[in-house]
């Protein structure tokens, strides 16, 4: 679950964005052969283990994390990808997210990638400009623009109506003259196909392979498809509502949410972690567990190497909590400083730190709070199961909640 907790000041301006930002702005996967009318990925040679970052537009507020920062913290050095996230979806097109933070916000020399402040009239500005500079001091790097996520993932139902014209806006966007050498590809985050989210998709189970499909075609082998998808591996649950194996062969790779399985939106409990790497004794929901996942996705033709391991740098927690171990009751979400329930692991690292694991992952217990977790120990120990199982990377969500000096992403690597 991709949420976009943004700014009450900036409200307005994010909702008259959606109207009109766009002025400004089970199928085995690979089986059979891409046709000239459906193209494949393109066919590049093996590469090193992907690390993909997101990056929120609404970061820049009130969290106070630039893209300067992926620089400073040295995260560049070991991303390969970013997610630049969000991009709307409305109308049945895709639309800028807010066209202040992406291209119009002048960035001081502090604030700036290259300690260059931005001018007045110059012809880009915002995060896109930042994100261009931080791509020259690292030619290697892609950018992939992110749309959709658990607030915007309400407008796909529409786009999947005329598949073909949704791609066609969404290349137009990303393709603008003005920045289309910031973007190497599309990342759709729909949550969910034929199911539901924050609102809920009655599209059918066909609709995604075919918007996937649509900006393959759209996009061409050259460029970037990626999609973040469900970790549901429950029978009959997300992954079921849609034919995810029938649109991996239009896909790069996807990035199976495997975090958020568990949360305070349970007030009173159980606690448990909301990324655990495996099973456990006492677990609340079987099939909510990155290996099940992993083995679910699998199971369907989906290659390993199509699938990225996700990591949370936040922790979710409750409060009134009744015992140190997973399993107890609570009385609510523990107090957050963006969401209740939710925490960067920078400060909880500090304010509360772990005190056991389960699951493959940590949880911690401090006064009446219980909070869930991943540590360095425990991303590193994900990364070696990762590399067992073959998969094609690791991405996570998302980079501000990470440390000055990058202390999670450093794990990865």
């Amino acid at each position: 679950m991709h949420t976009t907790l943004r700014p009450l000041a900036r409200l307005r301006t994010l909702l008259a964005a959606g109207c009109c930002a766009a002025l400004g702005a089970g199928l085995l996967a690979g089986a059979g052969t891409a046709t000239a009318e459906e193209p494949g990925p393109a066919k590049a040679p093996a590469a090193r283990s992907k690390v993909v970052g997101y990056f929120t537009d609404w970061g820049i507020y009130d969290r106070q994390y630039f893209v300067r920062n992926i620089e400073t913290s040295g995260s560049a050095d070991r991303l390969t990808h970013i997610n630049y996230a969000f991009g709307n979806v409305t109308d049945g097109k895709c639309v800028l997210g807010d066209p202040w933070a992406d291209t119009d916000k002048p960035f001081t020399a502090e604030e700036s990638v290259d300690g260059v402040a931005d001018t007045a009239g110059q012809a880009l500005s915002g995060n896109f400009n930042q994100l261009r500079k931080l791509k020259k001091l690292h030619p290697d790097l892609k950018v992939i623009w992110s749309f959709g996520g658990w607030s915007w993932s309400g407008g796909f139902g529409e786009a999947a109506k005329d598949p073909a014209a949704f791609a066609r806006s969404c290349h137009d966007l990303v393709e603008n003259s003005a920045w289309a050498d910031v973007f190497d590809g599309i990342d759709i985050d729909w949550e969910y196909p034929n199911a539901c989210g924050l609102t809920c998709d009655t599209s059918g189970r066909e609709a995604f392979p075919e918007l996937m499909k649509a900006l393959r075609a759209q996009f061409g082998k050259r460029a970037l498809v990626t999609a973040a998808i469900t970790a549901d591996a429950t029978s009959g649950g997300k992954i079921d509502a849609a034919d995810y194996a029938g649109a991996a062969r239009y896909v790069d790779w996807y990035n199976p949410m495997t975090y958020d399985y568990f949360g305070a939106w349970a007030a009173t409990g159980p606690t448990a972690p909301h990324s655990p790497l495996t099973s456990y004794p006492g677990i609340p929901q079987r099939g909510y567990d990155t290996a099940s996942t992993i083995a679910k996705l699998r199971s369907l033709g989906i290659p390993s190497h199509k699938l990225l391991l996700g990591i949370g740098f936040y922790g979710r927690g409750w409060t009134g909590v009744t015992q140190a171990k997973p399993g107890g009751t609570a009385t609510g979400p523990a107090p957050g400083t963006y969401e209740a329930g939710s925490e960067d692991y920078k400060v909880l690292k500090e304010r509360c730190p772990a005190t056991g694991t389960v699951g493959g992952t940590a949880y911690a217990t401090c006064g009446a709070q219980w909070w869930s977790y991943d540590t360095p120990k425990t991303i590193a120990s994900k990364t070696a199961w990762k590399n067992r199982q073959g998969l094609g990377g690791t991405f996570f969500w998302e980079l501000s909640g990470d440390t000055a000096d990058g202390e999670l992403i450093k794990a990865i690597k």
